[in-house]
């Protein structure tokens, strides 16, 4: 099934059920901060796997104890698609069992 961008309020509706998310000009991005470089390394390895399930891959870097996350989808264009919006939800469930804030 082709992927299609979203509507910038069709985005922001959804945004306010990702707290922490935000559309920053073509892409959402959100940062966490964890105890630890080990604990946001932990993180870094669950999202990678969380985003080979998917077969989508953002932008992840990873700082000494934060993380920050930049997602848009490049087949078509760069623009923010369901896929970004559903990689966001399953960061955000994943993210408070290692700690994340």
């Amino acid at each position: 099934m082709p992927v299609e961008p979203l509507s910038q309020k069709e985005i922001e509706t959804r945004l306010a059920d990702l707290p922490g998310w935000s559309l920053d000009g073509d892409h959402l991005t959100r940062s966490y901060r964890l105890a630890s470089h080990s604990a946001a390394t932990a993180m870094v390895v669950r999202i990678a796997q969380v985003q080979e399930e998917l077969d989508h891959h953002s932008d992840l870097t990873l700082g000494y104890n934060t993380i920050t996350l930049t997602v848009n989808t490049h087949s078509v264009g760069g623009a923010v698609t369901d896929l970004d919006l559903a990689l966001a939800r399953r960061v955000e469930n994943l993210a408070p069992g290692h700690g994340a804030a």
